[in-house]
């Protein structure tokens, strides 16, 4: 009678899990199902076709706005790399006033909403007189970047024995070498792996970016935004199915890096 509850419990658990999994990716499935469409409108289905994928490498607006992104990715992981990783190191090993102050205002972006960060992130440019331009938006996602770096990375440093670096300090080591051939190579696998993270964020960022873009400096998002004002066509599908794909993989990678990192602190 017990195994009888039990084999219930769980069908209605696994019925429950799979309803919740149509209803998040079904729309993903119908998107990637039109962008093969023929027709050049998403409502009726009129044959198989590629050429909406071949299109896109000859868009020269999606070029320059893809590169723009890329610029803007690249840029600001690669700054809140290093700021992000300094800032878990500090906050995890050194103690200094108003530290969980600090702490709580550093991961702040992760639970602002982006509207607000894109509202204050304009004001403060216009306070200071500087015009919009490519850079503005790389600073801008140097603020929200930095947090979920800084964020893996701490979770990284809890799972780290801290008298590996007393040992090598022992041994003559300066801090700063210790840091270098001791912690940075265990952190390495989170930092790669927030940096993966950041990159996607970035990417797909589309607030902040309206914000604070100049006049000529579109992204992607913004890109794909200002072409669906007259109806989604089977080129953007397209390119956000390519989209969707990039981001999965990233992700993937990102969380494969963390785990695989996770398991080896253990093992050590």
């Amino acid at each position: 009678m017990l195994l009888l509850k039990d084999s219930k419990r769980v069908s209605w658990q696994a019925v429950f899990s799979l309803l919740i999994f149509v209803f998040m990716y079904l729309p993903i499935l119908v998107l990637g199902f039109y962008s093969f469409n023929q027709s050049p409108y998403s409502a009726t289905w009129q044959g198989f076709t590629l050429d909406w994928y071949l299109k896109l490498f000859s868009d020269d607006r999606i070029l320059s706005a893809l590169q723009n992104s890329l610029i803007v990715a690249g840029c600001a992981v690669g700054i809140s790399a290093v700021l992000g990783t300094l800032m878990a190191v500090g906050l995890a090993r050194y103690q200094f006033p108003l530290k969980n102050l600090y702490r709580g205002i550093a991961y702040l972006p992760l639970i602002i909403p982006d509207i607000a960060m894109a509202v204050a992130t304009l004001v403060c440019l216009a306070a200071f007189a500087i015009p919009l331009s490519l850079w503005t938006i790389v600073a801008a996602h140097v603020v929200f970047c930095l947090a979920y770096v800084g964020l893996v990375v701490s979770s990284r440093l809890t799972n780290l024995d801290p008298h590996l670096e007393e040992a090598a300090l022992d041994l003559g080591a300066t801090p700063t070498q210790a840091f270098i051939k001791v912690l940075l190579p265990q952190l390495m696998p989170g930092i790669i792996a927030g940096c993966l993270l950041a990159f996607v964020l970035s990417l797909d960022d589309f607030l902040i970016a309206s914000f604070t873009a100049g006049s000529g400096s579109n992204t992607l998002p913004m890109e794909i935004f200002s072409r669906i004002r007259t109806g989604v066509k089977p080129d953007i599908n397209a390119l956000s199915v390519m989209l969707i794909t990039v981001s999965a993989i990233v992700a993937f990678l990102a969380e494969l890096l963390r785990i695989s990192g996770e398991n080896k602190s253990l093992e050590l």
